[in-house]
């Protein structure tokens, strides 16, 4: 190995020295005025070493600038960031399981209306004291103590009706966001390809593809902004919608429940019962 290395330094002078000759008589200059420049060290061992390269710091941007850069319709898609978590998170409290449906209150109204120990005016009491959307459906049916079973289940769907819009409430606000930001950002991506283009028409931008490169990433921020608002807002919507119909169904039952136990046949059938068990 050190054979080798030296043969290798050895010819690297070899052509120094010829470039060093050869290089004047190129330039039109006499040969002999020049001198052979030999390096004055001897060959070493050691190979060359790679010269240390500078690291530069990544550039980082705050929320304020990326908004700044996007345009005036960055403005917009904020606001309808903002909206949107208002709104997911009044619609998380509002359709919590515990509120919409509370398992005590429906588990003893169940309870005592199968085992008789309710009368239409009580039943009614504890629905309005309940104020929950399971009871205002209950207090539907209970209205119609009495009366047909058709009539009391067409109470009960009537009444699930009126919840499911206000389960449903704001939800429109959500879908809303998620069909119009990508709106926003796409025309605020034209805007800024626009103003890209003119700017590098009015400018000296002959051979500076950087400039169309800066005017096109700055558009697309708007486009990258409306998709990430509208992206979640989408998935929130559906899953709100899916949470909203898996409660009406439960609710649907219980009030099935409700009709087989205070509808006229029922309550002819328990007297029936009672007049056997009596006799």
């Amino acid at each position: 190995m050190k054979t080798i290395t030296i043969s290798r330094t050895l010819a690297g002078c070899v052509a120094a020295g010829l470039l060093a000759v050869l290089a004047p008589i190129a330039n039109g200059e006499p040969v002999a005025d020049q001198a052979v420049a030999i390096p004055a060290e001897g060959p070493t061992l050691a190979g060359p070493v790679a010269p240390a390269v500078e690291q530069t710091p990544i550039p980082t941007k705050n929320l304020w600038s990326i908004i700044e850069d996007g345009g005036p319709l960055m403005i917009p898609i904020a606001v309808c960031s903002l909206l949107l978590l208002a709104f997911v998170f009044e619609r998380t409290i509002s359709l919590r399981r515990g509120r919409v449906i509370p398992r005590p209150f429906v588990t003893r109204f169940l309870q005592q209306l199968r085992n008789g120990e309710l009368d239409r005016d009580k039943a009614l009491m504890l629905c309005q004291e309940s104020r929950s959307p399971v009871a205002e459906v209950f207090a539907g049916a209970v209205r119609k103590w009495g009366r047909p079973a058709v009539e009391v289940e067409q109470a009960v769907i009537d009444s699930g009706e009126r919840i499911t819009n206000g389960l449903r409430k704001y939800l429109r606000v959500i879908n809303g966001v998620a069909t119009v930001t990508p709106l926003l950002g796409l025309l605020g991506t034209v805007v800024g390809m626009i103003r890209a283009f003119n700017n590098i028409a009015t400018a000296d931008a002959l051979g500076r593809p950087e400039l169309l490169a800066m005017g096109i990433s700055e558009a697309l921020l708007t486009t990258a902004a409306g998709l990430s608002v509208a992206i979640p807002a989408l998935i929130c919507y559906l899953w709100f919608v899916s949470r909203v119909d898996r409660l009406i169904i439960d609710i649907d039952a219980m009030g099935q429940e409700v009709v087989s136990a205070i509808s006229a046949e029922e309550l002819e059938n328990k007297k029936s019962r009672r007049r056997s068990a009596a006799a």
